[in-house]
């Protein structure tokens, strides 16, 4: 390991997470502004990690449940960052940034707790499915509730699969997600 990389290490510990206000609707676009800017002014050992916090949830339309990100806190964007006047001075002045959150001019990091509770530093991950093709499967949910089936094919994107089911004699494909099958 290189100096540089040491240093860099250290001062990622020594870094706080920072509040930029933004216009709403822009907290994309400001992560993706920021951090190219900060590629192109070698600014990597003073700005860490920008982050646009986002929640999952599921929005059920019409009886169909879809599985949807959204904002948790529009018109804001965290920074990893360490704080002197140069990176100051990249973020205040980043397109659609409005300000930091905080007394004036003056950042105010948010504590370790708050940082946790925001989820930040933990990436969500989804818990493994373990079906694959040819597995028995039963409905626990839905409208097909207590039948049992094949499964034909898995779709882990929309994590969904596509289910035989005997029904009225014949055997129909119907597609279900993985939360109304269990394996058997």
């Amino acid at each position: 390991m290189t100096d540089k990389e040491l240093s860099r290490e250290e001062r990622a510990k020594q870094a706080k997470w920072y509040v930029v206000h933004t216009y709403s609707g822009h907290e994309n676009k400001v992560k993706a502004n920021l951090e190219k800017m900060v590629e192109n002014r070698g600014m990597r050992d003073d700005i860490f990690e920008v982050a646009v916090p986002t929640e999952e949830y599921i929005e059920t339309k019409s009886g169909k449940k879809k599985l949807k990100e959204r904002k948790m806190f529009p018109g804001y964007v965290l920074v990893k960052m360490i704080i002197n006047d140069e990176s100051w001075y990249l973020v205040r002045n980043t397109r659609g940034v409005t300000g930091f959150v905080g007394p004036s001019s003056k950042p105010v990091p948010l504590s370790d707790s708050e940082v946790r509770a925001l989820g930040v530093q933990e990436k969500v991950v989804m818990p493994l499915v373990d079906f694959k093709s040819k597995d028995v499967v039963k409905v626990i949910t839905g409208p097909f509730e207590n039948f049992i089936g094949t499964i034909d094919t898995i779709s882990m994107e929309k994590r969904k699969a596509k289910v035989y089911v005997s029904m009225f004699g014949r055997e129909t494909l119907v597609e279900l997600e993985f939360d109304q099958i269990e394996k058997m």
